[in-house]
């Protein structure tokens, strides 16, 4: 049994009763057994014990939507709208991966999300093996899925169907539970009809949830109209898609028939307004989806649109673009938009049970922000500070699974110096390939 302790720290805990104390918490191997602001009792056998002055801890952040081997093109191509990104840059380009190249982005993602304070992460990509392999490698929780797009021959479509299934089937529940794995045809305009009912079917079968992007672009909408006579939500419900668990990326596009209809089925959204605003694709309309009890969380999208994975710029983001775009300064509160990185964002992705929070009994994900440095002074709101004025350059150190990940800024399980190489190395081939 090994068990921590820290010492006379600043918890924020997610609790609307209690948000924020000084105090104490207890880990016992994975999950925390003690939060309080008085010592615990005598603790038994060995502890660790950590000075928790001068920092605030808090539930580690969840990241909802990504493509972390997509790291490699950062930078790649910047400014142009979604179709011609897509298909004249990124396609091309991922075209050329090899497994190697996955790998070495997966594992860049994957030191760049720890270290900014992310301990669990959505990943949809191909080569699914390789990236389930940097996070078994990386300590880091991930919830992956392999992508499908379906603008392809038929055989080469039922290899892909056969391959997301085998990987979702023998990748769920390992490295100690921290992967998780779903369904993932890519998209309707990617995936014809009658493919996306297979995925639907793959996810009954195998009893996995499902995600997919949908609503991402005007252009995207109306190309569905035209080609199925609804719009992208009526066509996935007529398909099938919401009568499983299901978590949808961007749905920035929605008329109010549409987010009534999704809050009916239980679907997730995973907002991601960096890559949004970045691709020009618009602006979800997040308070209407809280106010309709939709659960919304925050993605990143792949750092080729976005073109970073620090899950706090989305919270600043959040709670600062609806204000904007609204008029109301109180559309999205600092607290709500914390929410949506840590207790939505769990609940997005069926684990809020166990993420999220921190209290007595939850998994000890969570990471310890320095608070000593100016843009943290003076000592009013630490909600606030973390939401207006935070970074994930401030965090100091990251638990997962009670297990140290993240130490004075630098990732004990994984060799970083090793990783920068590997990814440049990676891109100037992928440039002469």
């Amino acid at each position: 049994m090994s068990q921590i302790w820290i010492e006379n720290g600043l918890f924020v805990t997610m609790d609307d009763s209690n948000p924020s104390f000084k105090g104490h918490m207890v880990v016992t191997n994975d999950r925390i057994t003690y939060l309080g602001t008085e010592s615990p009792q005598q603790l038994e056998g060995s502890v660790q014990k950590v000075d928790g002055n001068r920092m605030v801890f808090m539930p580690g952040l969840i990241n909802t939507h990504g493509h972390a081997a997509m790291s490699l093109l950062r930078g790649y191509s910047d400014d142009q709208n979604l179709q011609v990104w897509l298909e004249q840059k990124m396609w091309p380009m991922e075209g050329k991966y090899v497994d190697q190249d996955t790998r070495a982005g997966s594992a860049l993602a994957i030191v760049e999300m720890l270290r900014t304070g992310t301990t669990a992460f959505v990943d949809m990509y191909d080569r699914m093996d390789q990236v389930a392999q940097m996070v078994l490698q990386g300590g880091i929780r991930g919830i992956l899925t392999r992508g499908v797009i379906g603008l392809c021959p038929q055989d080469v479509q039922e290899a892909k169907l056969v391959e997301a299934i085998a990987f979702a089937r023998d990748w769920n529940g390992k490295a100690d539970g921290r992967i998780t794995t779903m369904i993932s045809p890519h998209a309707p305009y990617t995936c014809p009809p009658a493919y996306i009912e297979r995925f639907v079917q793959a996810a009954h079968d195998y009893d996995l949830p499902l995600h997919t992007h949908m609503s991402e672009t005007l252009a995207e909408v109306e190309q569905n109209v035209k080609d199925y006579g609804v719009r992208p939500v009526e066509h996935l419900d007529r398909l099938g898609f919401f009568s499983r668990p299901a978590l949808v990326a961007h749905a920035v596009h929605l008329h109010d028939s549409e987010i009534e209809l999704l809050a009916a089925k239980g679907v997730s959204v995973s907002h991601n307004p960096v890559s949004n605003l970045k691709l020009a694709s618009g602006i979800a309309r997040v308070p209407e989806l809280l106010r309709a009890g939709v659960t919304v969380s925050l993605g990143t999208d792949s750092v080729a649109s976005n073109n970073n994975l620090d899950l706090f710029e989305e919270i600043r983001f959040a709670a600062l673009l609806h204000k904007g775009v609204s008029g109301d300064p109180t559309a999205i509160p600092a607290m709500e938009a914390l929410k949506l990185a840590t207790v939505y964002g769990a609940k997005a992705i069926w684990q809020q049970d166990h993420i999220g929070s921190l209290r007595e009994g939850m998994k000890a994900d969570f990471i310890a922000i320095d608070l000593e440095q100016p843009h943290f002074y003076p000592k009013t709101d630490i909600i606030s500070h973390l939401v207006y004025s935070g970074s994930g350059r401030d965090v100091k150190h990251v638990w997962i699974d009670g297990r140290q990940v993240v130490r004075n800024g630098e990732c004990t399980l994984l060799d970083e110096e090793k990783i920068r190489y590997e990814a440049q190395a990676s891109f100037e081939r992928l440039l002469q390939a």
